[in-house]
């Protein structure tokens, strides 16, 4: 195995007798992908609908809206939008409070007025967030038969961090194998998981490869629900795979932002299993083709609504 020695240097130890041969660890940016907000921040494991949740929908509109346009947007004009969406004024300015305190928003004010712009740290986080959605697909092809491994072992006096940490490793892709053990197809970026957790001196991270007797299909099938996953890519397009989705919704924007929520929540939630371990009518390969569709089909609508209600200030 390779063995973490000082900073980011390694050594190979190679352990052929053990069923998985590993390879190497992955030093990897500290930075936790705060997309899984509903850990973070929420601390809830099974989220509401994703529509429902301000934070989730305020994070797309970031992405969206103030990503990469160097502005800060009024939070009277933020509530404007999410009146639209059915979301109270309190659980606007509440959420919003809430990013500003852990340091994803910075407030300006023009006279009586306050602006909400991007921190460093929520522009990272955001730009992580559009790679997920444009970038990663929803179908794993390229696989490499590698896995990212992390065991653990906390005592009982630690049962609340053993659960937050559990939460975040689902929200990141792995999959319990076993006890203490869990795995997530590829090499994937952890260091930030285990943030504010104080779990180093119990965390073990490798990334392997099976071989024989262990087969990667029995992976898969022991360490994910497939059917779950399937679900809630079969949900998403019951929503957005039909002649007119939403169609009480007062415009777009509202559109857009809803639709973009559900991908996100979904792909997030995806371990992104190797395509030649699932099901050849895989609901991810057509739910995927409708978000893009749909995405298009509301980008220009979307923005015209949001260039006639946005407040913007260039700091």
């Amino acid at each position: 195995m390779r063995v973490h020695i000082d900073g980011d240097q390694f050594v190979d130890v190679h352990e052929p007798s053990s069923g998985i041969y590993l390879t190497s660890v992955n030093y990897v940016p500290d930075i936790w992908p705060v997309y899984a907000f509903n850990v973070t921040i929420g601390g809830e494991d099974e989220p509401a609908a994703p529509s429902t949740r301000p934070q989730s929908l305020i994070f797309s509109f970031l992405g969206i809206y103030a990503l990469d346009r160097g502005t800060a947007i009024s939070s009277g004009s933020i509530i404007d939008v999410f009146a639209r969406l059915g979301v109270s004024e309190e659980a606007v300015r509440s959420t919003l409070a809430r990013m500003v305190k852990r340091n994803f928003l910075i407030r300006y004010r023009v006279g009586r007025r306050a602006y909400l712009g991007l921190t460093p740290h929520a522009v990272a986080v955001l730009r992580d967030g559009r790679r997920r959605i444009w970038e990663t697909g929803a179908v794993n092809r390229d696989w490499d038969g590698t896995w990212t491994v992390v065991g653990f072992s906390l005592p009982d006096s630690r049962r609340s961090t053993r659960h937050d940490l559990r939460s975040r490793l689902i929200w990141a892709g792995f999959g319990p194998l076993q006890s203490g053990l869990w795995i997530a197809p590829g090499a994937k970026e952890v260091t930030g998981v285990f943030d504010a957790l104080d779990v180093d001196d119990h965390v073990t991270v490798l990334t392997a490869r099976a071989f024989k007797p262990t087969e990667a299909a029995d992976l898969v099938a022991k360490a994910f629900d497939i059917e779950q996953i399937a679900r809630r890519y079969r949900a998403f397009l019951a929503r957005w795979d039909v002649t007119r989705p939403l169609p009480d919704a007062p415009d777009d924007l509202v559109r857009q932002l809803s639709l973009h929520t559900d991908w996100l929540q979904l792909v997030r939630q995806d371990p992104h299993l190797p395509a030649e371990h699932l099901p050849a009518d895989w609901p991810a390969i057509r739910a995927e083709q409708v978000f893009h569709t749909r995405a298009e089909e509301y980008e220009r609508p979307a923005r015209n609504v949001a260039d006639g209600v946005l407040d913007e200030l260039t700091p």
